[in-house]
């Protein structure tokens, strides 16, 4: 039993084990990057921010810059402070352990929540599969929701059960499958430019008997664009996931930032072109008209133009790409509870680690629930985007709150701030953290506002209503666990001025 456990002192080891190389690090931020980040926002946007039209990629290269900040940032913290739950331990240490946790604690609410998203919009590839096989009968029991429901929850706790497992299982899990994605995603990007506009009314006509309406392009508002852009940023969280694996990494100092940097670039380049080539062949018009009846994803909206084996094969890529989500995402949210509990903020049972795994099996299972909690109110909701703009808004301020950190450790805790390998030019941190607070910043209030001002809304529907209650929360249980710390005789200011033992 860890020392933890039975005193007030800081546990003497983690329990974790340094078993993941680099390549499993990239694989982590890429799996958590791509998706329903990938396969369905882009599209679904349409709905989510309406009069964006076609300036989709626009919405994307804006929602880059703040992204790209928000990685250096974590790359400079993450070379000093690279452990599990990277970025509570980061901005405990940088901030204030108050700000530490009711950020962290909200972000760990809103990527639970996420994970249960995908698995909830994993099930219409699924459908489309059935559906380019012709199997209907298949397809429509996919659409009902107890069959939804069901096949959600289990490939939630199939990848549950996989991180349970151990570092080893996970990673001979995730780079196989990251590779079969990039091959199956790149079908999609060779399928979008060899078709355009004229190519999908023609065969929408063949297929459905319908002709393609002409659209208006919309009057540009760059507040629209600014909405999107804060939604599609949630596209680019995957490297948060690779800083909390801190605890795990080997060589961490220079794993970490390098694994972001690999990720971010990857990733990057690859959205622009998928992007870019499904609307190269389906006109914005269509996308924005379907997208207010019903789901879309990037493979059921090529399937007109391709036949049932090639549309088979993307929507199979893009299963995959939403099935790598899950375990890096649950690796994520489960060390973050554990970095909690490791400092004595959160209950000492979800620090705790399997000795044969060497995995925190509490978080992981407790991660698990609240996954299938968000899978519930995806289904009840009617609309998953509660979900998504709830780990936007979330996300948002976790990512401000790292970039004030770079501006902030030196003051706050030297003695770590010397540890800094990446970027150690203060004049840079200072102008990155600072460009990265505007940028975010921005976006954040753009966020609430489009949140806020949408009409005919129910408030528990409003994601901003939702993550102020979870930060309530938050507060509550800082102040409790804090307390006992305190009346136990732990000194607070000394635990927070150094970093938890690997």
């Amino acid at each position: 039993m860890k020392q933890s456990e039975t005193s007030g002192s800081a546990p003497s080891s983690s329990g974790l084990n340094r078993q993941l190389g680099l390549v499993g690090l990239a694989a982590t931020g890429v799996c958590s990057m791509l998706g329903a980040g990938i396969n369905v926002v882009p599209f679904m946007l349409q709905r989510n921010v309406s009069g964006i039209g076609p300036r989709v990629l626009l919405a994307f290269l804006l929602a880059a810059v703040p992204a790209i900040l928000a990685a250096i940032a974590y790359a400079v913290l993450a070379s000093a402070m690279p452990r599990a739950g990277g970025s509570y331990v980061q901005t405990s240490r940088s901030l204030t352990p108050y700000l530490g946790f009711v950020a962290s604690f909200s972000q760990w609410f809103g990527l639970s929540i996420a994970i249960g998203v995908i698995g909830y919009v994993l099930i219409p590839f699924l459908r489309d599969i059935a559906t380019a096989l012709d199997y209907g009968a298949a397809a429509a029991a996919l659409e009902t929701g107890p069959v939804r429901v069901g096949l959600a929850l289990a490939f939630v706790w199939i990848f549950v059960g996989v991180n349970l497992r151990g570092i080893k299982l996970y990673e001979r899990t995730l780079i196989p499958l990251m590779v079969l994605m990039f091959v199956l995603g790149s079908i999609v990007i060779f399928a979008g430019f060899s078709f355009d506009h004229a190519d999908f009314g023609t065969a929408l006509m063949a297929r459905e008997g319908l002709a393609l309406a002409q659209a208006a392009e919309p009057v540009f508002h760059f507040p629209t664009l600014l909405a999107a852009s804060a939604v599609l940023f949630a596209s680019f969280i995957g490297f948060d996931s690779i800083a909390q694996a801190g605890g795990e990494a080997r060589n961490p100092a220079r794993t970490l930032p390098l694994a972001i940097g690999i990720a971010v670039v990857t990733v990057g380049s690859f959205y622009m072109l998928f992007t870019a080539a499904v609307y190269h062949a389906v006109p914005w018009s269509y996308i924005a008209e379907a997208a207010q009846t019903r789901d879309l994803t990037a493979p059921g909206l090529l399937a007109p133009l391709l036949p049932p084996g090639w549309t088979v094969a993307i929507v199979g890529g893009a299963a995959v790409a939403l099935i790598n989500d899950l375990p890096p995402m649950l690796l994520a949210v489960s060390r973050l509870m554990f970095a909690w509990a490791e400092d004595g903020i959160f209950p000492k049972v979800f620090a705790r680690v399997n000795e044969r795994w060497q995995t925190p099996h509490a978080a992981l299972i407790a991660s698990g629930a609240m996954a299938s909690v968000g899978i519930l109110g995806s289904h009840f909701a009617g609309d998953f985007f509660l979900g998504v703009d709830l780990l936007v808004t979330s996300m948002l301020v976790n990512f401000l709150l790292m970039c004030v950190s770079v501006i902030t450790l030196p003051r706050r805790n030297p003695k770590l701030a010397a540890r800094i390998s990446v970027l150690p030019s203060r004049p840079m941190q200072r102008l990155v953290g600072t460009a990265g607070v505007l940028l975010l910043g921005t976006l954040l209030v753009t966020q609430v506002w489009k949140d806020l001002s949408a009409p005919d809304i129910a408030w528990y529907f409003r994601s901003t209503p939702v993550w102020l209650a979870v930060m309530a929360l938050a507060s509550l249980v800082f102040w409790r666990e804090s307390r006992a710390l305190r009346r136990s005789g732990v000194d607070l200011d000394q635990r927070f001025s150094e970093l938890p033992p690997e």
